[in-house]
């Protein structure tokens, strides 16, 4: 530990990003924004991305095409329902039935699929089912989790944005028809990913955080020698516990699991958090392509207001944290229009999609959106709602 902080350290001071006598994570006293300012970004972002995107059936070509199912578009649409539930506006309901319906509420390869990627629309299918019980709504979704939960395979999780992308779908079915199996299977899956993949897990509790993939499992190295956590990989296991801890009864099976990562994750970030607000793409080595980026800091910070609104964490450790984070990006990331900057594009690492900057535009815009929004509602609802004492 005492290497990793001075390394973080002498890294800041090599990026020009630490002034001498700076503590390495020391945010300066920030308030929130009021409601209404936070509605009105969110309002202009999301409907920068509603003008671009008129027909939500529309394919998505980069450098190929794909469909617009695919999991960037659905972390879109989680953080438009959650906005949604903020701001109850027909047309962000209308607009998440449209996508739905262009896809006739399937999945990217089918009910046999199995990739976690592809599910991440089923998050959205169940809110909508929920809301408008029609049968269609959650018929293809259900199918594929339960070909999953009748399989005895539990490698399927070999990269940790899959924790994100489908443990909400297993959670919500779980609730929905008050049945443990999801949950159980749910666990296997995760457990296979925080103890099994790459020999020992992606998951370091020494640090307390993960490795990507087993590609980034020591003996692996960043430029300075610490080992290699990617940002946005490590928000999505945060939000993933979130969403999770957000849907599960209190006695469900293997909740405290997902509790106390939540906390051992939200112990690791606030020393690594930039003075300027951010989190580098690169957690440890903030020499390897050290900047502002939005997506793994929109997500710490939807983590960390839900912690303490949930009486979890500390509001008076990480209330200066959660504003500083939140005011610079929407300061310095926001443009006139509504466009996101300093968004890292699809990848796992942090050389990919580089450089990152104010007006780089991404390969894909929606899923840079979609944290931002989940970030900013769950901001709205701190400030509208007093959180509760945090519980020792």
């Amino acid at each position: 530990m005492t290497r990793r902080i001075f390394g973080q350290t002498l890294g800041l001071l090599s990026a020009g990003l630490l002034l001498p006598g700076w503590a390495v994570a020391a945010p300066q006293a920030a308030k929130l924004p009021r409601k209404k300012d936070l509605l009105k970004t969110m309002t202009l972002a999301n409907d920068y991305f509603m003008q671009k995107w008129p027909d939500p059936g529309k394919e998505i070509v980069t450098n190929k095409t794909r469909p617009s199912h695919i999991w960037t578009r659905a972390v879109y649409y989680e953080g438009l329902m959650a906005l949604y539930g903020v701001d109850k506006q027909k047309r962000y309901y209308d607009y998440a039935v449209d996508w739905g319906q262009k896809h006739q509420w399937g999945i990217r390869n089918g009910v046999t699929d199995r990739n976690a990627d592809n599910q991440c629309c089923g998050q959205t299918y169940i809110d909508l089912y929920q809301l408008d019980p029609q049968p269609e709504r959650i018929r293809d979704i259900k199918a594929s989790i339960d070909n999953m939960v009748q399989s005895d395979k539990v490698d399927d999780w070999n990269w940790i944005d899959a924790l994100q992308m489908a443990m909400p779908v297993f959670a919500r079915l779980g609730v929905l028809y008050k049945d443990d199996k999801y949950f159980e299977k749910m666990f296997q899956l995760y457990d296979f990913a925080k103890t099994g993949h790459g020999g020992n897990g992606l998951f370091n509790p020494q640090d307390g955080l993960w490795w990507r993939d087993k590609d980034f499992v020591p003996p692996y190295r960043e430029p300075n020698g610490e080992d290699c956590y990617w940002s946005r990989g490590n928000g999505w296991v945060v939000a993933a516990m979130v969403r999770v801890l957000s849907l599960m009864p209190n006695n469900a099976p293997h909740r405290d699991e997902y509790q106390q990562m939540f906390l051992a994750m939200m112990k690791a970030l606030p020393p690594l958090q930039r003075p300027d607000g951010y989190w580098n793409v690169s957690l440890h080595d903030p020499t390897h392509f050290g900047g502002k980026e939005l997506t793994g800091t929109a997500l710490f910070v939807y983590g960390m207001t839900w912690g303490m609104r949930q009486g979890l964490l500390d509001q008076k450790q990480y209330l200066p944290i959660v504003a500083k984070a939140w005011n610079a990006m929407v300061t310095e990331c926001v443009h006139k229009d509504g466009f996101l900057g300093y968004v890292q594009g699809t990848g796992k690492e942090p050389k990919d999609s580089q450089p990152v900057t104010y007006d780089s535009k991404p390969d894909f815009e929606d899923y840079g959106l979609g944290c931002f929004l989940l970030a900013g509602t769950e901001l709205y609802k701190f400030v509208d709602n007093p959180p509760v004492t945090a519980k020792s």
